[in-house]
């Protein structure tokens, strides 16, 4: 059985600590194989009262039962300052997270869980990606069109057509392709979940444009894409005013939301869903999954964090993979 790789993200923030509190209780159905470096697991492992629940491993290959670990070369003399954001926590996070997309991109994995990063830090780091979803792109031999950020939670499921860009730049990033290109991947994502409600739409201004009256993009290109996603069998609907429709969907009348830009669609999410959500990287050869919320270095080692949405990254990441499994 392929191994599910998990990735500590920044490891001065919450994952290492996240890691012992839920793999250090017993590994998964599947065998999971951690990438990054030693010293942090075993400072919280320490502190936590428990023993060094991992083996080390030289490939991934030898990762085949429990939990193993594989530290990249680089990171082995790596000496964690919890608690702090600094470059060399984005530096042995972006080291880490390279090395587990290589090892999917291989098919060495069954899927790819996430611990959370430092966006600055990676950055400042050298490693000039504005996020998980924009270096696994790359990784994959994608540009970052070709995939879609969504987040799920247990009422409300968003996807979003434009990432990290500023917002002075999103309009002219919403061109009839994205919004087809995230139709698509939302509807298979929905699909493999079960559900078999229709998805619904954003529009981008205000009212969905007051039918041309506040901008045209509803008219011009939004509207357009969704004819075409109905054409080819997907039942979405819209362009809709985003000040209602997240209204409906958490009641249930849609299986997901397909948003125009991050705080459009992230905003309501967060609100019915933070802490508990899965950030889902749609669009990937394999499936990756992560928590939906930071690296929460003013609440590392302190045992307030909650580590439900590290836990539901990896039951979802398992879900849909159990066929693979």
């Amino acid at each position: 059985m392929k191994p599910l790789l998990v990735t500590l993200g920044d490891p001065d923030g919450l994952g290492p600590e996240l890691a012992c509190r839920v793999l250090g209780k017993g590994a998964p159905e599947a065998p999971v194989l951690i990438v990054g470096p030693e010293e942090p697991l075993a400072r919280h492992a320490e502190r936590l009262g428990l023993p060094a629940f991992w083996r080390r491993v030289a490939s991934s290959e030898e990762a085949r039962e429990g939990v193993s670990l594989l530290v990249p070369e680089e990171l082995e003399e790596f000496c964690c300052d919890p608690g702090r954001a600094r470059p060399e926590g984005g530096r042995a996070a972006g080291i880490a997270l390279g090395r587990a997309a290589r090892l999917m991109r291989a098919g060495a994995g069954r899927a790819l869980v996430t611990c959370p990063l430092h966006k600055a830090m990676l950055m400042e780091a050298g490693f000039e990606f504005p996020g998980h979803t924009e270096f696994l792109a790359e990784a994959a031999g994608l540009m970052p069109d070709d995939v879609t950020m969504c987040l799920a939670g247990p009422r409300l499921r968003v996807g979003l057509v434009t990432t990290h860009p500023p917002l002075r730049g999103v309009p002219d990033l919403i061109t009839e392709q994205r919004v087809l290109r995230s139709l698509t991947h939302l509807w298979e994502f929905t699909r493999r979940l079960g559900l078999d409600a229709p998805l619904a739409v954003c529009g981008l201004n205000p009212h969905a444009g007051e039918g041309g009256r506040i901008g045209r993009e509803e008219i011009e290109v939004i509207g357009p894409a969704v004819h075409t996603a109905r054409d080819r069998g997907i039942d979405a609907l819209g362009p809709l005013p985003a000040d209602t429709l997240f209204h409906r969907a958490a009641r249930g009348d849609f299986s997901a939301v397909l948003a125009m830009y991050h705080d459009q669609g992230l905003g309501p999410l967060k609100l019915l869903h933070f802490g508990e959500a899965v950030n889902v990287t749609l669009g990937l050869p394999y499936v990756r999954t992560s928590p939906d919320h930071g690296t929460g270095h003013d609440v590392t080692g302190t045992g307030r964090a909650d580590a439900g949405g590290f836990r539901a990254a990896m039951r979802l990441a398992l879900d849909l993979t159990r066929e693979a499994g």
